[in-house]
C-alpha cells in the first residue's frame, strides 16, 4: 500500500493495467470509424485519462480534433449536486461526431448534461468514453459507449481524480485509507 503524504492509498487499478486498457479502448474507438471526430475532455478529472487515450487513438490511426469543457457537479465535496457549465468549448459541433471523455461515470448527471448540450447544438452523434464506470451509483439513464473498468463503490483518487484537489498526480487509481 503506497503512502502519499500522511495518507495510505490502496491501489485499485495500476498504471500498467490502465495503460493496457487505454490501448484496447483506443482500438475500439477507432474501429467505430467516426466521421470528423471531435474529442471533448471533461475537466478537471479526465485530463490525464484523456491525454493518454487521445495519444493511444493517434497510434491506432485516429486524428480527432480535441477540445476541453469544464463542468462541475461536485465543488469541493464528494457528493454530486447541480451540474454547472464553467468553461465551454470553442468549436462548432454541428454535424460532427463527438466523443466525450470523462474520468468516471457515477451518478451520470455530468455526462447526461454534457451529452444533451452537444446534441442540442447539432452534433451528429455523441459517444462517451470513461475510465471508470461506477454503475451502482447511477441516477440517470445514461451509459458509456467505451469503459475502462467497472469501479466498486469506493471514492477513488489518482490518474486525474482528486479529493479536495489532492492526489490527481498519482499514476494509478486508488482508494484513500486513513
Amino acid at each position: 500500500m503506497p503512502k502519499v503524504g500522511e495518507k495510505n492509498i490502496d491501489v485499485l487499478f495500476s498504471a500498467q493495467e490502465i495503460a493496457k486498457r487505454n490501448l484496447e479502448l483506443a482500438q475500439d474507438i477507432v474501429a467505430k470509424r467516426f466521421d470528423n471526430l471531435l474529442v471533448i475532455s471533461i475537466l478537471k478529472g479526465s485530463f490525464i485519462f484523456a491525454a493518454d487515450l487521445i495519444r493511444a487513438m493517434h497510434d491506432a490511426g485516429a486524428e480527432p480534433d480535441v477540445e476541453f469543457i469544464t463542468v462541475s457537479s461536485y465543488g469541493k465535496g464528494t457528493e454530486s449536486k447541480e451540474v454547472r457549465l464553467l468553461r465551454d468549448i470553442d468549436s462548432d459541433v454541428h454535424g460532427r461526431d463527438v466523443l466525450l471523455i470523462d474520468d468516471i461515470l457515477e451518478s451520470g448527471k455530468t455526462l447526461k448534461f454534457t451529452r444533451e448540450l452537444m446534441l442540442e447544438r447539432g452534433a451528429r452523434s455523441v459517444s462517451i468514453a470513461v475510465l471508470l464506470d461506477k454503475s451502482v451509483k447511477r441516477k440517470t439513464d445514461i451509459e458509456a459507449d467505451f469503459k475502462g473498468f467497472e469501479c466498486p463503490d469506493y471514492f477513488v483518487v489518482g490518474y486525474g481524480m482528486d479529493v479536495g484537489h489532492s492526489f490527481r498526480q498519482l499514476p494509478y487509481v486508488g482508494v484513500v485509507r486513513d
